[in-house]
Formats: C-alpha cells, structure tokens, sequence
C-alpha cells in the first residue's frame, strides 16, 4: 500500500494543491494521511478545508491551531500558551466557514491503523497518556524537541508502533530504529522555499519504505496575499514562518 503523508499546511492552499496534484497523479497514493494544523499562519482556511474535506481518500488529525482557532469559534477557553497568536487566530476563526467548524470539531487527534500487518500512529504531534483527552487550554500536546533519533526514541517511548507520523515541527524528521519508522514529512505550508514538502510511505508485508518529495508552487503571489487580505501580524508570520525557522522554535508556536 502506497500513503501520502503530509503536515501543517497552515492555510496555504496553492502548496496543497500542488502536493495533491502529486499525490494524485505521479505518486497515485492509495490514501492520504493529514496530520494536524491545516489552518492558521495562512489566510486560505477555507480553500484549505475544502479541499481536504470534500476527498474520500484524506484521513486528518487535529493539531494544535486547528484546536485554537475551534476553541474562539465555540466560546471556549483559549490556551495561554497561544496568547501572542490570539488576535491571528481570532481573524481565523470569523472568517471560517461555520460548515467546517463543525467538520473540525469531529477530528481526531490521533489515528492507529494495522496496515499489512505493521501498527501505524499518525498524530499531530506526542500527548502524554494523562493528557489524552486534555482541552487545548491545557495545551496537553507535548514541547517540541530535537529533531534526533534519540530525541524521538525519548518522545515517543509510551507509543508502541511500527510506524510514528506525525508533524508540528516544522522541519523534516526521518528516523529508524529496529522497531520503529519516525516520519515528520515537514511542514507542507510553511517553508523558507517555493517546494511544499511530502512523504510518500510504502507498506508492504516484509518492508517500510519512506520516499521523501516536493512539490513547486508560485509562492511569490500568495504572500502577496497577506497585504491583500490584511491578515493581522501578517509581517512576523512571514519572517518566522517562512524565512527564520529559529523565530519559530523560540515563540514556540
């Protein structure tokens, strides 16, 4: 079986419809997997979400401004952690359709399939098992770290999978152990690049592969989209999302 994994598009429609077009066409996956934050940062939350839920073929987690942004739709307590991007988010959430409120209301936060005989995880990013079915308030997914092999053996020691996909940070992760394959495909709609990244994980009874992709996409005019929607902090999502991952690591977003 042939899986698309992607993350974090961050409402930038045109570098998801170039991966789908990948996906659909050169690498004809068998499903897609989404794992979490597919709005905010980006002003196309509502292209987004269409795209994503109008396919048959796409299985989706929640990621953590998927929750926040849900979170000021509905009246419900706002994580403190988030406060620097609440005004972003707040712009999100009145501009969302309310179809799609509810559709994200009903996504998981994680997914665990036997595919060909090997446990596949796919999660926004690692919660511990008290924190489960903790509000995003509480912010119960857990801090980023290194982006290590033995930083993820670390993370990830409570989760017992063949397979670990998952996203929030930003950068790729690519690691195998004896037990385990980690896959972060890296964020699809947020890179210092015009190239929208994407994994391609093949299953089979005897073997795990992973084939790391991208796809190109005109990325000039849509940040010239920002001005023209007067998305709020629309300079500092710029340079911290696509252009200085650092600024990123240290907000903490």
């Amino acid at each position: 079986m042939k899986l698309g994994i992607i993350a974090d598009i961050h409402g930038n429609a045109p570098a998801l419809q170039a991966v789908l077009h990948e996906l659909d066409g050169k690498q004809d996956v068998d499903h897609i997997y989404c794992l979490g934050d597919m709005i905010a940062i980006g002003p196309d939350t509502n292209q987004v979400l269409q795209m994503l839920f109008t396919r048959k073929d796409v299985s989706l987690v929640s990621g953590n401004h998927d929750e926040a942004v849900l979170a000021l739709a509905n009246n419900d307590p706002y994580p403190a952690s988030h406060a620097h991007a609440k005004r972003h988010h707040q712009w999100v959430a009145d501009h969302i359709h309310p179809e799609f409120i509810s559709q994200l209301q009903q996504v998981p936060r994680h997914i665990c399939q036997t595919i060909h005989g090997h446990t596949c995880l796919f999660t926004h990013y690692h919660i511990e098992k008290q924190k489960v079915d903790a509000p995003i308030h509480e912010d119960p997914f857990s801090s980023i770290v290194p982006a290590t092999l033995e930083k993820m053996q670390a993370l990830f020691q409570d989760c017992r999978a063949d397979v670990i996909g998952f996203g929030h940070h930003h950068p790729v992760h690519d690691f195998r152990d004896r037990d385990t394959v980690y896959i972060n495909p890296g964020s699809l709609g947020c890179q210092p690049s015009s190239f929208a990244p994407f994994a391609i994980l093949t299953i089979e009874q005897e073997h795990l592969s992973i084939d790391r992709q991208e796809a190109v996409y005109d990325k000039a005019s849509w940040m010239a989209s920002y001005e023209t929607y007067q998305v709020p902090g629309r300079d500092f999502l710029l340079s911290a999302f696509h252009g200085q991952e650092k600024a990123v690591l240290r907000r903490g977003i």
